[in-house]
């Protein structure tokens, strides 16, 4: 009987154990964007490395003509 009863003690004290840390991390904002963190990788912002943008290049370009000709 001794067993069950230190069995459920540490089962309960357990229990409200991870019930703090979740309101502790709801408190905290940990779940506030549940839906991001999902899709974010099918999002590819970043250049693969030693590639430049050509339009970014062209935009560079077009500038640097811009520039020479009122200069002139």
């Amino acid at each position: 009987m001794k067993a069950l009863y230190l069995t459920m003690f540490v089962s309960l004290l357990l229990a409200l154990v991870f019930l703090l840390f979740f309101i502790r991390s709801m408190k905290g904002g940990q779940f506030e964007d549940a839906y991001s963190p999902s899709v974010r990788m099918l999002f590819d912002d970043d250049e693969p490395v030693g590639k430049e943008n050509k339009t970014v290049r062209s935009i560079k370009h077009n500038s640097k003509e811009e520039k020479n000709l009122k200069t002139k």
